[in-house]
Order: structure tokens, then sequence, then C-alpha cells
């Protein structure tokens, strides 16, 4: 447990390298930016004490407990460290970009780049080995074995130590950005009437107002550690049209941007800022799994989360967001071209093999499953019988699957310099080793599988859904996996996944496979 003295030094540490908060927005009155510092202080709390505002009805004020003979206690206090927000609770701009050309194109590089792929080389002889499960080598103090990085007694720094980290950081912080922006939108777009018509209860609603707030500290903290360049929050244009269909983009946006943490994370140079960001990507794990609860899925249908590179994350992504402000920070990751899938899985039908291959069904990078054109007969929110209801609940279980080992799975994809992203000012590539598709590579959990494409013709295709397990008992193939088009089926793992990149042809896709 941290102490006060310790959490005081943590908090002007990272405070002192944020950049200023953004002055209230026009559209928001100043006393709610001061409600955001008020907001910052509660999140601070031990985790025994709620705001009261959020304080459940079975609760007693202060006041009350005192008067029951309850003891009452001085409670510690600490600095209240500000947060970076422009949120705001209302319905905010939103749509495709429409102005001028942008000046600046293209991934931020710095040149000359002296090579396509990254040559595999052979891991060095391991200098620890343990045959007998005793202790090696002496402790350093005692309860402490000896190894392990940053136990040294170190100060820590929580801030990039390298372009690695702070683009992958920049990444972080764009996606924390839309999660707000989005989460908001939802609530103030669509009625307290189309809400609870889709199961959504006020405490619902509540909760994701609550999972917004969570992105304020997220934003602040990864802005803290960048300094003063961390980009800004931007407008953004989403493919939704009911509440069924925000639900679902939730649940696919929080997906990539829970793995595309996960991808990385590992290989930071900063350790220290690896350890706060990974304390903020468990709570969007479970932002995930919240909203497959709302869209009536199987929670966790899993035994592993995947990781997967920052290119995939930023082309899902990219697509969504229409304008940043001027001199915004750019990013150096790639954006492949988009991959539908003209299949894919409806999260709202009983029996997702009806009209499977329907043109509301084609989804093109994370894009929802269609709500309005299922017909009412296959409908599953309105269904009233187990296997069938796929309302908002703690947990469903379907009699049809959303998907089985040899579905046929039917792509198609975009071209190479294509203008997408903020202010249409990147663009769509590929590596010239990415020379034809060949490959579909489902990657989930541990595993990544290809399959070989099938009835190649112009710019579609088709993949036969693979029959894979990462241990017995656990099929590869379920929940909402990445999908994308390779050149090569290169040999990679969960560490090494981004290898992949230069022979990526397009994609990835989200496949709605369970």
């Amino acid at each position: 447990m941290y102490t006060r003295t310790s959490a005081v030094l943590f908090l002007s540490a990272l405070v002192a390298a944020a950049p200023a908060p953004n002055p209230p927005s026009s559209h928001a009155p100043a006393s709610h930016w001061q409600g955001q510092q008020s907001q910052a202080s509660a999140s601070q709390a031990p985790a025994s004490q709620a705001p009261a505002s959020q304080a459940p009805a079975s609760q007693a004020p202060a006041s009350q407990a005192s008067g029951s003979g309850l003891p009452t206690f001085s409670a510690a206090t600490a600095p209240i460290a500000p947060v970076r927000s422009s949120e705001v609770t209302g319905a905010t701009s939103h749509g495709p970009y429409d102005g001028p050309s942008p000046t600046v194109t293209g991934a931020l590089s710095h040149g000359p780049v002296s090579a396509q792929t990254i040559a595999p080389v052979p891991y060095p002889s391991p200098l620890y080995t343990n045959p007998n499960g005793l202790l090696q080598d002496p402790q350093p103090i005692p309860y402490q074995p000896a190894g392990g990085a940053g136990t040294n007694g170190t100060e820590p720094y929580y801030h990039p130590l390298s372009d690695f980290d702070y683009e992958s950081l920049t990444l972080g912080l764009y996606q924390e950005w839309i999660e707000l922006d989005l989460f908001h939108h939802g609530l103030a777009t669509f009625s307290v009437a189309e809400f609870e018509a889709a199961g959504l209860t006020a405490e619902d609603r509540f909760l994701i107002e609550f999972m917004a707030n969570q992105e304020v500290g997220h934003a602040t903290l990864i802005s803290n550690m960048l300094g003063a360049a961390a980009p800004p929050q931007c407008t953004y244009n989403y493919p939704f049209k009911t509440v069924r269909e925000f639900v679902d983009f939730c649940q696919r946006l929080t997906r990539y941007g829970e793995s595309g943490v996960y991808g990385f994370l590992g290989h930071m140079d900063s350790r220290e800022a690896a350890t706060l960001l990974l304390q903020s990507i468990t709570t969007e794990a479970r932002q995930q799994m919240i909203f497959r609860q709302f869209s009536g899925l199987f929670p966790m249908p899993v035994w592993f989360e995947v990781g997967v590179p920052q290119s995939w994350q930023w082309t899902l992504l990219a697509p969504h967001i229409s304008e940043c402000p001027a001199n915004t920070t750019r990013l150096a990751w790639q954006n492949f071209p988009t991959l539908t899938i003209l299949d894919n899985p409806n999260v709202n039908t009983i029996n997702p093999q009806i009209g499977a291959n329907d043109s509301s069904n084609a989804t093109p990078g994370d894009f929802p499953s269609e709500s309005t054109a299922v017909p009412s007969s296959n409908y599953c929110p309105d269904a009233d019988v187990v296997g069938e209801d796929c309302s908002a609940a703690i947990s469903r279980n379907r009699t049809n699957p959303l998907s089985y080992p040899g579905r046929p799975v039917y792509l198609s994809w975009g071209e190479a310099g294509q203008p997408i992203g903020p202010n249409n000012s990147y663009v769509t590539s590929r590596s010239p080793v990415a020379d034809a598709p060949r490959f579909a590579m489902f990657v989930n959990q541990l595993n990544a599988t290809y399959v070989p494409l099938l009835n190649i013709s112009g710019n579609t295709a088709v993949a036969i859904q693979p029959n894979t397990s990462t241990f017995a008992g656990d099929p590869t193939i379920n929940g909402t996996v990445f999908l994308a088009i390779t050149s090569q089926d290169v040999y990679v793992t969960p560490y090494n996944l981004s290898n992949i990149n230069p022979f990526v042809y397009a994609g990835p896709a989200l496949y709605s496979s369970g």
C-alpha cells in the first residue's frame, strides 16, 4: 500500500511534467471545468471510499453515521492533481472531415530507413536456469530474491525513454481521448426511452458515464508522462445509429484499445511508464467486458487476451478521427488498407447464419453489427427463450453460435494510397514485400493462425475459419478476433507479432466469432 508521502511525491513528479490543462471549452461553463477538479479528488480516494454523489443509497452520509454512534476520524489529505480534459456532457460536433486539404500527409518519419523487414536473430543462451526450485543467487535483502528490473533502489522515472515509448504512449492517448468522447456522445445522442428499450437502465447509463470519467484520468496520466507535446482531444465520426450499435461499437473499440497496449507494453524501454499504463489498461479490459454484457454476449469467452501491434490499433482507430487541432502531434505508425468482412456474424441475430450474406453484414474494420435490418423473427434482443435472448445481461449463452470452424469468411479490401485519419492527413500503405494477398491471418489469444485465401478475384477472396485451440478445451477463434490479409505466413509469437507488419496486405478487421 502506498503511503501518503509517496503518493504526494508521485503525483507531484508527474504534474510537474504535465502541460497546462486546457481552459474550459466554449460550450462548457466554467463551473463544469471546476467540476473536473472535484472528480479528480474523488478518483484519488482510497478504494474503500466512494464520492458522496456515487455512494449507494444504503450508505449513510457522514453526519448520519456520526449520529448513529459510529466513530468518525479526520481523513488524510494530499494535494489534488488537476485533470487534463475537454470533457462535455452534451452533444458535440461529429461527422466526416470536410475541411481543406492537409498540408502534411503520411506517418511521422525520420529517415533514411535501412530495411523493409527485421531479420530474425536467435535468442542468446539463457543466463539463468533453475533445475531444483531453490534460490540460485544471494538475496539483496531479506525476503527478496536476486534479480528483477528496477529493484535496486533507483528512483523511478515515469516518462518515455525512446521514440518507441513516446509513439506508443501517444497512440494510447489518442485512444483514451476517443473513448472519453464516445461514451459521453452515446449518452447524449440517445434518449432515456431508447436506452431502456435496449434494456439499459439508469444505473447502466451511469456506469457508462463513470467509464467516461475513468478516461479523464487515463488521458491525464498519459499526458503527464508525455509532457508538453501530448496531443489534445480531436473531433470524431462514429458508425452507429442505435443504442445496440453504440454498445457494440464500444466493445469493439475497447477491444483494440486494450489489445493494442498489450502488444507494446512488454517492449517499452520505460518500465516505469509501462507500469502506470498497465494500471489503466486493466480498467479498459473491464470496460470491454461490460460492453459485451450490454450487447448480450458471453462476457469473456477466451482464456487469454490478445495483444496486437500499434499499427493494427492505429489502422482501426484512425478512420474515426475526423479532425485534430493544428500542430497536433502526429504518429509514426502505419495505416494499412481497410479490410471488410462481408459476412461478419451479426450479434443481433438469433441465428447468425440466416441472411449471413446480406449486404447489411458487411463491416469495414471495426464497424458494429447492423441492428435495424434484422427481421423481427430473427432479432435476438426481443427473444424470450434462453439461448436466443441477447438482451443486456451479466451473461448469455447462444444456442446458435455466432461462428464455427469451417465457416466461409468472405473478404474485400481497399487500396494503398487512400487518405484517412485526422484531417485526411494520413495515407494507407503497404510494404513492398506485401506484394500479393495470399493468406488470412486470424489472431486471438496466444495464436496467430494462417489459412490460404481462396477464390481470389480482384479485391475479394474467401477464407475458411480454422479449427485451432490454445490448449485442450479453449478454441482459439472466439470472442472479437483480429483478422488480416498477408502476403506470407511468417512465424510469429505473442511477443514478436509486429514482425508480420511488413507482410500485411490489408486489415485488420474485427471478426465477431463469439
